[in-house]
This record gives structure tokens, sequence and C-alpha cells, in this order.
């Protein structure tokens, strides 16, 4: 694909699982699951997915910088959360970046992710103008 530029996050998994952190195609951006860790592997907000969704959402905007696109570009998310019974927390923090950008957004409960401490794990979306 000629229009294709890869980003990688820099974590150690990129190369062995075979992904990177984001892939511009053209005008359109997509984001890969991103959890609430830090540049030293520490988990952010452990026990807090208010504060891990803020994170995560925070990190993802610095990316979309680099591709060129901000959070206004985001048009899916979606949530993968390991208790459902916080949507309302998870929901709020997601409120306070798109309440007014409103992009299409799923939330599914999932048994667990990679890591315990992770509550939550976002994807996004976004297309450029």
């Amino acid at each position: 694909m000629k229009n294709r530029e890869n980003f990688s996050g820099g974590a150690k998994w990129e190369n062995i699982v075979g992904y990177c952190r984001m892939v511009r195609a053209g005008n359109h951006i997509y984001v890969s699951g991103t959890v609430a860790v830090d540049d030293d592997g520490n988990t952010v907000g452990l026990n807090d997915p208010y504060v891990q969704v803020k994170y995560i959402i925070e990190k993802i905007g610095k990316f979309l910088v680099l591709s060129g696109g901000s959070l206004e570009n985001v048009v899916r998310t979606r949530l993968f959360v390991t208790d459902i019974n916080q949507w309302e927390e998870i929901g709020k923090a997601h409120g306070e970046f798109f309440c007014n950008i409103k992009p299409a957004t799923t939330m599914v409960e999932v048994k667990a992710l990679i890591n315990p401490e992770y509550l939550v794990e976002i994807e996004m979306d976004a297309v450029l103008d």
C-alpha cells in the first residue's frame, strides 16, 4: 500500500505479536488497543477505571498528532472493559473528551485483558480532512 505509514509505540510486544501502535492509510488512522501503561511499563490509575480512560485517551491523542490529526478527527472508539458495572466512570471520562465530537462508540465487557491491572483498553479510528 503506497499511502501507508506505521507508527510504533515502542512496546516490546510490537515485533513479537506483529503490530504497531497506529497505522495511517491515506486519510484514515487506526489506533491499536491501548491501555493505561506509561513509558516505563507501569500501570497508570491502578484500580481506577476513570483515571485509566483519561490516560489512554490523552496517550492516543499524542499519537494522533504525530500523524497530522487530533482527537477532533476521531470517528469511532471501542472500549473493552473488565467490569461493565463501572460504565458510568468510564463513560464520564470518555465524555470529557468526546462530548462535542460524538464518535460512534462501543463499550463491551471482556473476561480479561492481558494484565489484570488493566481495567480498560481502547481502540480508535480517525479520518483526516
